[in-house]
């Protein structure tokens, strides 16, 4: 290829001085001497080309395939409905059409969603991500595959630097039908024990616009309402316990629905108790009570009752009542009018002295079974005559005693059940064998109920720590009232805290003490989640997890800790995300609950419509009317109309590869010498000759 080139030897303003220069001198020159004064003008005019310096320059071209830009958004709202089926079977066609398309070379984009935030789908940003390497002559036109659900889309393709055509295909169909769930005030608090308003709507395309309501709280269902879609309505809902109460709301799907995942809302409510009120009844005065009312005196979230028996009914000294300071137990308030006031109650080394009739322990009992809880730590008195197993709560204890208390130093060590149980699993010097902590020195012999096993252990390997359940309650039965030799740092002590703690916070019903538990949280690693499975059993079976676009994925969980289950995987996509194991669930978030990509999940032709034609392209759907798939033929136009009724065209560019270079300068050297030589010689000669003449 030939083409001719300057390399002036003086700037080119200076060259235009000296032209226009020769120009007026010619002119004069022609006005004074006639024709003979173009002979001069042609000199001068070799004279300025020689400071041009004009060359030819031969390029030895290699032509090179223009590149057609195939943008493939792979986001969440693409794995709706039949849309990835119909994203495949495109690609594939595109591929196979382009093939045969020989000065163009595909480059193929796959977009997923973003791998944090909540961005959405950004086709153009990864556009221009993909591109920066391609020269914008040699980009000869852009095809975007995606159901049109985009969010960044600029004005024009300007903006990018990009002045190829975009052809957009558009996936889904225009006549989708779809319900959802919009939680419009949705509480993150709870009071334990009170009522909260949940109000939501239920929105749909294509419904009838009623529908059914399915609420569970915590997995169970707990109602189902008939309710008016595209209208808000309201819910109540119990805070049943401390820490987290997840609350479900499902509306039944449509036939023929695209996605039932946007069906179910999810609000995990903390639940808060505003007091915990504990009564602490104790039997006499020992060395532990004073453990028990510092420990729950020094959390300022209890609210602690304590009655000490100074002065049973049987001790008669004859000392008047007006010169008594003591004060009359009320039995009746408590264990009659408010018992139900309390979350939980400690009989601390208590003997039925006829303080208590019968008829107020069939209310504890009753209370237990209702759900309030109980905790008994006994001493030498749960042995003899008047223990409370000897009372109507027999029935709810998990231990009876047979009149034996064994008094030597041993080891409170966690049973087999205990090493997995949450209450004293991994409690601090539990790894040692034995314990490195402090002995007790007392335990009452007992026989746990029938499928009752112990959590801790004492001297001889008698049951010192049993938890049972009784219908809605729990009850624990410590049999053993040393634990104040932890408190008081015998032999440095022990866990106590610890201990007591975990078992009155078991007894109260907190998710994290649960026996059966399925909890996952994300670790903070990008989209990684940790999954924890609590259970007593020695094996789990597999956890499913429900994504936020409905793909169900199996996890198979490794043991860890005793009784401790784990796993973590990796999550696809934003959004909600539902774990089962048996009956229990569990909820993650992965970024958004809500993520802005299945905020609105139908299929969209007219987002990318503006940019698209203001580009020379089109936008067309992929499935005709009656759901076929149709992939536009590929074209190469030079001039004219980018797109037809059945086509799509690319605008080739001509780009090419320099392999090499050769100049020749066409005012340098011998011959540029000798045709000014001439062009003087001949200047010389005519006007010498007219001068003769003349």
């Amino acid at each position: 290829m030939l083409s001719l080139s300057f390399t002036p030897l003086l700037p080119w303003p200076v060259l235009a001085a000296l032209g226009l220069i020769v120009v007026v001198l010619a002119l004069l020159a022609f006005v004074a001497r006639g024709r003979t004064a173009l002979l001069r003008a042609l000199v001068l005019a070799l004279v300025l080309a020689a400071l041009a310096n004009p060359a030819l320059v031969r390029e030895d071209r290699e032509p090179v395939k223009d590149i057609a830009a195939i943008v493939v958004d792979r986001s969440g709202s693409q794995a709706l409905g039949d849309r990835p089926q119909m994203t495949d079977a495109v690609r594939a066609e595109l591929q196979r059409r382009f093939g045969a398309l020989t000065n163009i070379e595909p480059r193929f984009i796959d977009v997923p969603d973003a791998k944090d935030g909540d961005d959405g789908t950004k086709l153009f940003t990864a556009l221009g991500q993909a591109l920066a390497d391609v020269p914008p002559e040699r980009l000869a036109g852009i095809v975007m595959l995606t159901d049109g659900v985009v969010h960044d889309i600029p004005a024009a393709m300007a903006q990018l630097g990009i002045k190829a055509p975009l052809h957009v295909l558009v996936t889904g169909h225009p006549d989708e039908r779809d319900r959802q769930i919009k939680l419009l005030e949705a509480p993150r608090f709870g009071i334990v024990g009170k009522d909260l308003t949940i109000r939501a709507e239920v929105m749909e395309r294509g419904g009838t616009g009623h529908a059914v309501v399915t609420i569970r709280r915590d997995g169970e269902e707990i109602g189902r309402r008939d309710v008016a879609t595209d209208k808000p309505f309201a819910l109540t809902t119990r805070i049943e316990h401390g820490g987290p109460n997840v609350v479900e709301i499902e509306v039944e799907p449509l036939p023929g629905e695209l996605t039932t995942v946007n069906n179910r809302a999810v609000l995990p409510i903390e639940g808060i108790r505003e007091k915990l009120r504990v009564l602490l009844v104790s039997g006499e005065p020992h060395q532990g009570e004073r453990t028990w009312r510092n420990l729950l005196k020094s959390d300022a979230n209890v609210d602690l009752v304590h009655f000490t028996i100074l002065r049973p009914p049987e001790k008669q000294d004859g000392t008047p009542i007006s010169e008594l300071s003591l004060i009359a137990f009320p039995t009746r308030e408590l264990f009659v009018q408010k018992i139900k006031d309390f979350d939980l109650i400690i009989f601390d080394r208590y003997a039925n002295q006829s303080v208590l009739p019968q008829a107020y322990f069939d209310n504890i009992v009753r209370y237990v079974r209702e759900g309030g809880a109980l905790l008994v730590a006994a001493g030498p008195e749960y042995a003899g005559p008047a223990s409370l197993a000897r009372t109507r709560l027999a029935g709810i204890l998990p231990g009876d005693p047979d009149g034996r208390v064994v008094e030597r130093p041993y080891k409170a060590t966690p049973t087999q059940v205990g090493q997995r149980h949450p209450v004293t699993r991994d409690l601090p010097g539990s790894d040692a064998n034995p314990p490195a902590w402090g002995d007790w020195l007392r335990i009452v012999q007992a026989r746990t109920r029938p499928g009752i096993q112990p959590i801790l252990s004492g001297a001889e390997g008698l049951p010192l720590l049993a938890l049972s359940r009784e219908d809605k309650g729990r009850v624990a039965l410590l049999l053993s009232d040393h634990a104040w030799l932890w408190a008081r740092g015998y032999q440095e002590g022990g866990p106590y805290l610890d201990l007591l703690r975990r078992l009155a916070h078991w007894l109260m019903k907190e998710p994290a003490l649960e026996e059966e538990a399925l909890r996952a949280q994300t670790t903070g690693r990008g989209r990684e989640v940790r999954v924890e499975r609590q259970t007593m059993a020695e094996q789990v079976e597999p956890v499913t997890v429900t994504g936020p676009t409905g793909k169900v994925t199996t996890l198979t969980l490794k043991p860890g800790e005793p009784g401790l289950f784990t796993a973590t995987f990796d999550a696809e996509t934003l959004g909600l995300h539902t774990l089962r194991s048996g009956n229990l669930v569990a909820f993650v978030s992965v970024g958004p609950a809500n993520p802005r990509e299945l905020a609105d999940v139908f299929s969209d032709s007219e987002r990318l419509k503006a940019v698209a034609e203001g580009s020379g392209g089109s936008i067309r759907r992929v499935a005709d009317a009656g759901g076929t798939t149709q992939v536009p033929r590929l074209a190469t136009v030079r001039s004219g109309r980018l797109a037809g009724g059945d086509w799509i065209g690319f605008r080739p560019s001509d780009s090419a590869n320099i392999r090499g270079v050769e100049v020749y300068p066409l005012a340098l050297g011998l011959a540029a010498l000798a045709a000014l030589a001439a062009a003087v010689l001949a200047m010389w000669l005519v006007e010498g000759r007219r001068g003769r003449a003349v």
